[in-house]
């Protein structure tokens, strides 16, 4: 799986958008980086820009826009609204999928190293990239802001974590860090009370409210939800109030749990939640577990196709209440998601492509396909043996089973484009022109990299593969035995991956000049493919075996 990550910088240039221009220009002049948001604002003279991809292009492409903001942007001139202390005031790094904290600590700490030595800008880590930990606040190192930076630069108690303790005039100081994912959501009230949204908003924010006690001294009693900021306001396009919520981290509040506790809040103010807005954008993961809590909730299956999944959220949280709710504009993963050339065929011209003269698609997407609808037999068994009373007591197991289904069937599914797409890559590095020494160093070079990719891409559905026996050992034993002929057919689309994964290897090898690598890929192929094997043929000659008698 990929490991995707956004980068949020704030440039201090609201106004002369050609200067913004320049800047989505050095960003966008990295491959792969998505740009999902530029947002420019007069009145502050700022603008926040958002974009996302795999780290090391993401590192990239937030360095380009730093140095070009370094270069248009001169702050000895500027003035605007919002606090500030450099031509890019702060640059944040947010894990979004398949990457963890440490590591997005560690790529906004290369950048941050990046920017100090080759720019020359002071730059301070702050949130989760800090080293010192007063540091860990913005507002601790931008106190004073841009104008005071130059005096703050001399204290010895302030220093910069990277580049020189000298204040930079045109491009001034920036902070660099690493951040959770913050959510902006608005919840809609039918009322056009601004001080019942704020009471409500007040009770479920981690900051609370201050109440007025007996003595006549104030005290500060804390809200209901760690990680939760809210106010109440009235939105004239809507004509309601609607609480405003940034949730700052949904992995310690998630979005199913700030809802709830919202509506029964409400509720004890006479007052109901008619759905809710998502401002931006959010992870594919906070709207997921939402849809699946819901579903526990109500005692339904949760190993369900990941679509369904995230329809059952959108309704229970009222998402298209205001205007519709598109998961491709909504979700990140969705957002930056490139369309499978050969998984968006319907099966007639999918099997059509399949039978005409090109290599590709070939054997290793029809593998990787088989994989898939292994996986998702698999699911369908255990759905048919969830809610069953028959089976009651096995009912927990076979959602694990359903939901773990559900993940290996679309990972896998991936691989029948990617195989593709890796040998497509292969023969394009074949045809590269050889007629200088210069050429044939850099063919050849491409071609061993394009050779070792092809040839993981059967070893990594191997792998991947080696996810359903354990499940399907158990589906075949506790699954519902009225359908116990769909789990002799999974092991036998199992087999035929397998199969046909291992030959994919096979044959990809001899094309890998490096003769270790050739042995470990070989090596480790012929376990999985022989633990796979006698997996799959085991329970389909007991299914076969029950089935005879």
């Amino acid at each position: 799986m990929e490991k995707i990550v956004e980068c949020v910088p704030n440039f201090s240039e609201g106004i002369d958008l050609q200067k913004i221009e320049e800047i989505k220009k050095a960003i966008l002049s990295v491959n792969d980086i998505v740009l999902l948001d530029v947002d420019p604002g007069a009145a502050t003279n700022r603008t926040v820009v958002t974009f996302v991809g795999q780290p090391e292009a993401v590192g990239e492409a937030a360095f380009r826009a730093i140095k070009k903001a370094s270069e248009v942007i001169d702050m000895s001139t500027h003035k605007g609204e919002h606090p500030r202390m450099g031509a890019t005031d702060v640059c944040p790094f947010v894990p979004v999928a398949n990457m963890n904290m440490d590591e997005t600590v560690e790529l906004s700490r290369k950048v941050a190293e990046r920017v100090g030595e080759e720019l020359n800008i002071p730059v301070f880590l702050y949130e989760y990239s800090a080293i010192k930990k007063e540091n860990r606040s913005l507002a601790h190192i931008r106190e004073g802001e841009y104008e005071k930076m130059e005096e703050k630069l001399k204290r010895e108690d302030f220093n910069p974590d990277f580049g020189p303790k000298k204040f930079h005039k045109e491009a001034g100081v920036t902070a660099i860090g690493a951040r959770e994912f913050l959510i902006a959501y608005n919840l809609n009230l039918n009322t056009k009370n601004v001080k019942i949204a704020n009471k409500i908003a007040k009770e479920i924010r981690e900051k609370g409210k201050v109440i007025k006690q007996k003595d006549g001294t104030k005290k500060q009693v804390p809200g209901l939800l760690k990680s939760v900021r809210a106010v109440g306001w009235y939105i004239d396009e809507y004509g309601i109030a609607q609480i405003s919520v940034n949730l700052i981290n949904y992995k310690i509040t998630p979005l199913w749990k700030l809802f709830e506790t919202a509506v029964m809040v409400a509720e004890k103010h006479g007052i109901r939640i008619t759905g809710s807005e998502l401002v931006g954008l959010m992870p594919l993961q906070a709207l997921k577990e939402t849809g699946e809590h819901f579903l526990h909730k109500a005692g339904n299956m949760r190993g369900i196709p990941e679509k369904t999944v995230l329809d059952i959220a959108v309704r229970s949280l009222g998402l298209s209440e205001l205007y519709q709710f598109n998961l491709s504009d909504k979700v990140i993963e969705y957002k930056i998601a490139k369309r499978g050339i050969l998984t968006s065929l319907s099966l007639n011209d999918f099997n059509n492509e399949l039978s005409s003269d090109s290599p590709a698609p070939g054997g290793g997407s029809v593998a990787a396909l088989s994989g898939s609808i292994s996986a998702s037999l698999v699911s369908m068994v255990a759905n048919l043996t969830f809610g069953k009373k028959k089976y009651q007591n096995g009912w927990k197991k076979a959602e694990e089973i359903g939901m773990k289904a559900q993940k290996i069937k679309d990972e896998i599914m991936k691989i029948v484009d990617s195989d593709t797409e890796l040998f497509n890559d292969y023969m394009t590095a074949r045809k590269l022109p050889k007629g200088t020494l210069e050429q044939k160093t850099l063919r050849k070079e491409k071609i061993e990299e394009a050779s070792i990719k092809i040839t993981e891409s059967p070893l990594g559905l191997l792998r991947k593969l080696s996810e359903l026996p354990n499940i399907l050992i158990i589906i075949a034993k506790k699954g519902n035995q009225n359908s116990i002929s769909d789990v002799g057919v999974a092991a036998s689309m199992l087999r035929s991956a397998s199969e046909g994964a291992y030959l994919n290897v096979l044959i990809n090898l001899p094309s890998i000049e490096n003769k270790e690598l050739q042995r470990q890929f070989k090596e480790e192929a012929e376990i999985l493919y022989k633990k796979l094997i006698t997996a799959s043929n085991s329970v389909y000659r007991k299914i076969l075996k029950n089935l005879k008698q």
